[in-house]
């Protein structure tokens, strides 16, 4: 299969082969991009790793590195050698990139002696294989580095996941406002926030301890995420007994519906105990509304949501008031 990137012609293999390697279920979502001038070093190298991974090619440093930035592949397996931009220049503009650098490379090289694989890896090289390589040696090294690539990426994922209730924590809300924001800017388009605050969470704490007031916190995360209708919509712990949801693309009128939902839902959870008491909880929430622009402030934006909050609680808890700058 041909794919176009730009001008640079990516190739992909994937023929089904029997593989030792076997003890991970490697997929075609792992990538491989392959940089190397022989057709020979291509062929082989195909037939090692085509069975488990979407293998690209690029058969010169510039096309690889308009590749990478493009696909940005899980492994880069890097030759030296070759015609005008080498592997150690390569790597070198690879890493400088912030779209790239953080791929890992594995060099594979006839370039035998010390200083050489000294010289790779000080570059920022993952691995260092000479040739002639072994098969089982070149499928190992890969799978350790995607071993270690999922494995990094399961550390960052946790560190978006708040850990007591499972929804994306205050980071990840952070990452996620300042992209709808970003996107809001260019099309023009209203986006709305809702700060929440669990009533009298304190009290709770007081007379059913503070493990009960973990499973009311589990239970109204779950009451607002099944609230929340559209896949663009975002829910996060925002903090304490605090929850926050954004709504992109929506107006006033459509944030306080879905702040009217949120509220009635947890209104109507019961939640029972395991030593077989129950109670019932409520929200304030507060809702801002905004078209942001170049000169808008996204901390403006969350203190005004904040606001709003803070005026909720004062006008009797659970309802939801919207900011009036």
């Amino acid at each position: 299969m041909v794919d176009s990137v730009g001008k640079s012609r990516i190739y992909k293999y994937g023929k089904k082969q029997n593989s030792r390697v076997n003890d991970m279920e490697l997929t075609k979502k792992h990538n491989i991009l392959i940089i190397d001038d022989s057709e020979f070093n291509i062929a082989v190298l195909l037939r090692i790793l085509g069975s488990s991974y979407s293998v690209s090619i690029a058969k010169s440093g510039i096309e690889g590195i308009e590749i990478a930035k493009k696909l940005n592949p899980d492994v880069i397996i890097l030759d030296i050698i070759m015609p005008g931009m080498d592997g150690f220049e390569t790597i070198a503009v690879l890493k400088k990139n912030a779209s790239t650098s953080k791929i890992p490379v594995i060099f594979i090289s006839g370039l035998s002696k010390t200083e050489d694989e000294e010289k790779g890896l000080a570059l920022g090289g993952a691995d260092y294989i000479t040739k002639p390589f072994s098969t089982e040696i070149v499928k190992l090294r890969v799978r350790n580095q995607i071993l270690m690539l999922e494995y990094i990426r399961t550390i960052e994922e946790l560190g978006r996941i708040d850990q007591l209730t499972g929804i994306p924590n205050r980071r990840s809300f952070h990452e996620r406002l300042f992209i709808e924001w970003k996107s809001a800017i260019r099309d023009s388009a209203l986006i709305s926030i809702l700060i929440m605050d669990i009533d009298n969470f304190k009290m709770i704490n007081d007379t059913f301890g503070h493990m009960m007031g973990d499973v009311v916190l589990q239970k109204v995360s779950k009451a607002i995420k099944d609230s929340i209708k559209r896949p663009t919509d975002f829910i996060a712990r925002w903090g304490g007994e605090e929850f926050i949801v954004l709504l992109p693309s929506t107006a006033t009128d459509g944030a306080f519906f879905v702040a009217e939902s949120i509220r009635k839902s947890v209104e109507d959870v019961e939640i029972i105990f395991m030593d077989g008491r129950s109670t019932k909880v409520t929200m304030s929430i507060g809702l801002n509304t905004h078209q942001p622009t170049n000169e808008c402030v996204v901390n403006s934006f969350l203190h005004d949501a904040d606001s709003a909050l803070y005026e909720a609680k004062a006008n009797g808890k659970n309802n939801v008031t919207i900011f009036n700058p």
